[in-house]
Order: structure tokens, then C-alpha cells, then sequence
């Protein structure tokens, strides 16, 4: 493997201080920077992605959408490549919670190779924690809703990563 560890590790510190007081919407209220490690996780582990850039852009990927963390910030920290593919999956908080989800759809087959890989790898955390630990508020109705509006997402992304891909489609066989 030909990781810049030191980028990867400076990427996982950045994130964890960014992220250091959010908390997922589980039972248990788990710790936000689990979510973006075991995106580098999946990455690494289980469809042996070895990019740098995809594993750093993994690890801060909800930085500028969850946090007080800019673009400007992140390319300044990490360069203009990293920024942009966080940039590419990144959802604009101006809009309506219904125009982005809209948007990920319509924007997925657009996206740069490196961002999809991120993108597929979130949407498999996502489907994983739904299953596992879902939103301690959200009945089921609305998880089978977020499933199906996830392979929407992953439809338009076919071709990516294979792996990847079937990761998706056993996580979303498992749906609720």
C-alpha cells in the first residue's frame, strides 16, 4: 500500500477536533467522528481502496456540511484536490432538505471517480448504521424511505467500484 500516512493521520486529527462535540442521532448518542472512520474503514479494508486524497476526503468529508470548517480551510490544510472532492459531496445547507436530497440524486453520475468512492462508502455507513444503531427517533417507515432514497443515490453511481457496489446492495438486502 502507497499511503501518505502522515496526510491521512493530519486528515483523521483534523477531523476529530472539527467534529469533537457532535454526536450521531443513535440510542446511544456515539461519537459524530466514528461515522467518517469507518468510512476510511470501508474504504481501506473492505474494497482496498489505497488512495491518499480518497481516504483523507473519506475522513473529512462532512467537515464544511456539519461544521463551522470552509472550503477555503480545507484547501489551505489539505490542497485544492482533497477540498474539492469533500466540495463534490457536500450538500448545500442553503437549500431545502428536499432539494438536497434531490440534488445528490441528480448531481451522483457527475461526480469525479475519487468523490463517488466517498459517496459510495458513506452510503454504506449510513445503510449499516440504519440497521444497527438507526436514529433513536426515526420510526421505520422513515429508515425504509432514507434505504430506498440511498440506492437512488448509488443507482446513478453504478460503475464506480464493484465492491464497493456490493457492499451497498448487502447492506440495502438487509433493509428494515
Amino acid at each position: 500500500m502507497n499511503v501518505n500516512l502522515p496526510l491521512v493521520i493530519r486528515a483523521a486529527a483534523f477531523a476529530a477536533e472539527k467534529h469533537r462535540r457532535q454526536r450521531r442521532k443513535d440510542a446511544d448518542a456515539s461519537p459524530y467522528i466514528n461515522h467518517p472512520i469507518a468510512l476510511a474503514n470501508v474504504l481501506v479494508n473492505e474494497a482496498t481502496v489505497e488512495d491518499t486524497t480518497v481516504l483523507a476526503a473519506a475522513l473529512l468529508h462532512d467537515t464544511i456540511e456539519d461544521t463551522a470548517t470552509t472550503s477555503q480551510e480545507l484547501e489551505t490544510v489539505f490542497g485544492a484536490t482533497i477540498a474539492g472532492i469533500v466540495n463534490e459531496v457536500t450538500d448545500d445547507k442553503s437549500l431545502s432538505k428536499a432539494e438536497r436530497k434531490r440534488g445528490q440524486i441528480e448531481h451522483a453520475a457527475g461526480l469525479s471517480p475519487q468523490a463517488k468512492l466517498v459517496k459510495l462508502a458513506d452510503k454504506i455507513c449510513n445503510l449499516r448504521d440504519m440497521n444497527d444503531a438507526p436514529p433513536a427517533d426515526w420510526p421505520l417507515e422513515r429508515r425504509r424511505e432514507y434505504f430506498d432514497w440511498a440506492k437512488q443515490v448509488i443507482d446513478r453511481l453504478r460503475g464506480a467500484h464493484a465492491r464497493l457496489e456490493n457492499l451497498f446492495d448487502a447492506e440495502y438486502a438487509r433493509r428494515p
